[in-house]
């Protein structure tokens, strides 16, 4: 696809960003301490926080990453899809309620570190400082295939050279969260999840009335696969056991995924999690229908002139399909896609930095100072990441999957038993971690990741080696067993009692 310079499309983008920048001043205004900054007062909506929720997960991986992995293999892909929508309706189902319930429990943590802190009593402190690090280091990993995924948007979209625009859309979500914090996310996370729900549903379908119906699109691509041996229509076309376990095992991640499961924790009360659940449920099942249809059509579109990069498949049949400027408008979800989640992920190394790290060593700080600190934490992580997008060769989507596996190994079993064993120690706990934290970096960078997915090994491991580990440094304390009760009395009454 040869770049041009769609005037139109940019007028409709630099309009997108402008509202951006003014829901982070609107979300400033409302922003008085570093609690708000973190969790935005504990006040969201059950609606807002599944739209947030659901916008902060699929970064440009929903509209670039599996659009193209379908574009080039087909529907053996969609196993990724699948696992993602289980794993979404289980966290909502399983995690949400109690999350929200023991964090206001266990002290009104408002960041996963500190709650894990309270939760084991952990005075030591260990817990803590190793759940930030592993944030710090994992979503330096993540934020940065946001970033690339914004320098190749803007490559295939304006001509422009990726770094610059990894500057442009990395700077203007650094401007919204760096002011606006959690609330500035989160809002901006609302429009951003309706546009690219819009896009998806209205890209693929103008496509197929373009080729003549659905049986044209069938008919294309059935030419293709005669032509080259491939089946895009086979769910197993190419597929090993393993790697269908591997691609369903993406469902696991969503346990440990902090940029998610602290909209859980900022919930207005755990009985919000019912409604919440169902409206994520359904916009994820509506994207993941866009995002499979956008790939597999896009390749019976695209049939004469393949596309040399088939990760712009998406933003190739936005510019073939409409005028200028309302491309620009459906190329803006793909930029809500990539920003909402550098957003969402931002606060949650800055919390990492703030309330997890630099407050062990200060714990005095007036809320002002707090508050500037959290905003320099966005900032750090942010030229970090940008520096690692500059010189990265991996594409988006294994950047991503290798960050996804390191928060679901390392995380996810210990949120789990956090919230459903009594008798997880911090010794487990911390065990448990480091370990599954550091299955997915030797797996993942070895050539066993090619047949199995590293987050199961990892998972695995964290969990087997917490449940060892707590088990044999089992001692009883009254707290924890009380606390225990009383959270799982206010989920339990949340299920009885939905609002």
């Amino acid at each position: 696809m040869t770049a041009v310079h769609p005037w139109w499309s940019m007028v409709a983008i630099a309009v997108y960003f402008a509202v951006m920048l003014l829901f982070g001043y609107l979300a400033f205004r409302r922003t008085r301490d570093l609690g708000d900054y973190m969790l935005g007062g504990r006040q969201l909506p059950a609606p807002v926080a599944a739209l947030s929720a659901g916008a902060a997960d699929m970064s440009g991986w929903l509209l670039m990453g599996l659009p193209g992995a379908l574009y080039l293999t087909g529907l053996v892909e969609v196993w990724i899809a699948v696992g993602l929508t289980i794993g979404v309706w289980c966290n909502w189902y399983f995690v949400a309620p109690r999350l929200r319930a023991y964090t206001q429990v266990a002290g009104d943590s408002i960041t996963i570190p500190t709650f894990l802190d309270r939760r084991l009593h952990d005075g030591r402190h260990g817990l803590r400082i190793a759940s930030g690090i592993i944030i710090l280091v994992f979503f330096t990993f993540y934020v940065s295939s946001g970033m690339v995924a914004a320098g190749t948007f803007m490559e295939s979209t304006f001509g422009i050279k990726p770094w610059l625009g990894i500057l442009i859309v990395g700077g203007i979500t650094l401007a919204y969260t760096t002011v606006g914090g959690f609330l500035g996310a989160t809002w901006t996370d609302v429009a951003q999840g309706l546009l690219m729900l819009a896009a998806l549903i209205v890209v693929p379908i103008m496509a197929v009335i373009k080729l003549g119906g659905w049986s044209a699109v069938t008919d294309t691509l059935a030419q293709i696969d005669l032509a080259t041996g491939s089946q895009h229509f086979s769910l197993i076309q190419g597929a090993s056991i393993l790697g269908i376990i591997s691609a369903l095992a993406w469902g696991l991640g969503y346990f440990g995924q902090p940029h998610i499961i602290v909209r859980f924790m900022a919930l207005k009360t755990p009985q919000a999690a019912t409604f919440g659940r169902r409206v994520g449920i359904v916009w994820m099942v509506l994207i993941s229908l866009g995002a499979c249809a956008s790939g597999l059509i896009g390749r019976a579109f695209f049939a004469e002139t393949p596309l040399p990069n088939q990760e712009t498949v998406f933003l190739a049949l936005s510019q073939a399909l409409f005028h200028p400027l309302v491309a620009g408008l459906v190329l803006s979800a793909v930029l809500a896609a990539i920003m909402s989640t550098l957003s969402s992920q931002l606060v949650v190394c800055s919390s990492a930095l703030v309330e997890d790290l630099l407050k062990l060593f200060r714990r005095e700080l007036p809320a002002r100072r707090e508050l500037w600190a959290g905003r320099a934490g966005v900032l750090l992580v942010a030229i970090a990441a940008a520096l690692l997008a500059f010189t990265a060769q991996d594409t988006i989507l294994s950047l991503v999957s290798f960050a996804w596996a390191g928060f679901g190994a390392s995380f996810g079993p210990v949120i789990i038993l956090s919230l459903y064993w009594s008798r997880l120690t911090s010794w487990g706990a911390l065990a448990g971690m480091v370990t599954g934290a550091a299955t997915v970096v030797v797996w993942g960078k070895s050539a066993l990741s090619t047949w199995l997915y590293e987050i199961v090994p990892g998972f695995a491991a964290c969990l087997i080696v917490a449940v060892v580990v707590s088990l044999a440094t089992a001692h009883v304390d009254e707290r924890i067993t009380t606390e225990f009760a009383q959270a799982r009395q206010l989920s339990t009454r949340a299920r009885r009692e939905p609002k």
